[in-house]
Parts: structure tokens; C-alpha cells; sequence
């Protein structure tokens, strides 16, 4: 049998395992909402956030409606003209289209032996199953092997055997590459 400080210890650690994430989201989220509340100060509390939430979604109909065609036009413009800066644009918008636009890339989950006589394998997403126009033999894919807890990731290319598909939502997979493996893949749709 325990000693009995020591089963008050263990109590008292798990009630801080329990008590310190919710309530560091808890806090975190209440500090949000004061901040944005204080942006537009007005007397009734929450009158503030919910005003600059209609002004953003206002101002994004606007920039979707009217005002983006030309704008987006001129800072594209702007964006290709400066070397540096035209190949990070390129970049980051494919990536972010990729990731949320309507060219979806990251669809398509796999497993991924990365050499001969390793047993371990990544789970990533097939980007390119083409990559003739690099000059590489139609032997290779592309895939893309997303970093636990970041929003980073290597970009591998491997022969195209050593490439399992995966039978799984591409999001769900995704939550589970950057979890660094602690979610759990849903079964439902």
C-alpha cells in the first residue's frame, strides 16, 4: 500500500494535468475576446467584437465583390516584379491553395518507405505522380511528409513502389501527422 502523502501527490498531479490545459485555453480565449473586444470600444460588453466581425466579413464581401479583382490584380503585379519576393508569393499561394483553395493537393495520404532495408515509414501526401517536367523518370513521385507540431515538412521524392496509398480522409491524417501521432484518426465522415 501507498504511503498516503503519496497518493495525495498523485492526486494532486492529476488534478493539475486536468486543470492547467483547460484552464490555460480558458484564459487564453477570455484575454482574445477582451482584446478584440477593445478594439472598438463600445459601452455593452461583447457589442465590440461582434461589430468588428461584421465589419471584417463587410469589408471581405466587398474585397470579394467589388474591390479584389483589381486590387489582387495590382499587387500580384507588384509581387512577380520583385525577384525575391515573386518566388516566396509563388510558393506560399500554392501552398495555401493546396492546403484550403480549391486545388486541394493534400488529398491523397500515404505511407512511405523511404529506403531499401528500413523498417520505419512516414505518413505523407502524394503531391506529384508526374515528374517529367523536372527531368525525373516516371519511376518517382513526389510526396510531401508534413513535421509533427508545426506547420512544416520535407518534400521527398521516392520511387513510386515504395508508396502505399492510404484508405483515409486526407484531413484526418493530416491531424494525425501534426499531433505528432497522439490524434486519433475518425471513423465517421
Amino acid at each position: 500500500m501507498r504511503p498516503l502523502g503519496a497518493t495525495i501527490l498523485s492526486f494532486f498531479f492529476r488534478g493539475l494535468l486536468l486543470l492547467v490545459p483547460v484552464t490555460l485555453i480558458l484564459w487564453a480565449s477570455w484575454q482574445a475576446l477582451t482584446f478584440l473586444d477593445g478594439i472598438i470600444p463600445l459601452d455593452i460588453p461583447g457589442l465590440g467584437l461582434l461589430s468588428l466581425l461584421v465589419i471584417i466579413t463587410v469589408v471581405g464581401w466587398l474585397g470579394s465583390s467589388i474591390l479584389y479583382t483589381p486590387i489582387a490584380a495590382m499587387g500580384e503585379e507588384l509581387l512577380q516584379r520583385i525577384p525575391f519576393l515573386k518566388t516566396l508569393y509563388g510558393a506560399l499561394k500554392d501552398l495555401v491553395e493546396a492546403l484550403v483553395g480549391q486545388k486541394k493537393k493534400f488529398d491523397r495520404p500515404v505511407l512511405v518507405r523511404i529506403g531499401p532495408g528500413v523498417e520505419a515509414e512516414r505518413v505523407g501526401f502524394l503531391t506529384q505522380s508526374d515528374l517529367e517536367h523536372l527531368g525525373i523518370g516516371d519511376d518517382k513521385v513526389a510526396v510531401y511528409l508534413p513535421h509533427a507540431f508545426a506547420w512544416s515538412g520535407n518534400l521527398v521524392i521516392v520511387p513510386a513502389k515504395n508508396v502505399t496509398i492510404l484508405d483515409a480522409r486526407a484531413a484526418d491524417i493530416m491531424k494525425f501527422v501534426v499531433s505528432g501521432g497522439v490524434s486519433k484518426v475518425d471513423d465517421e465522415e
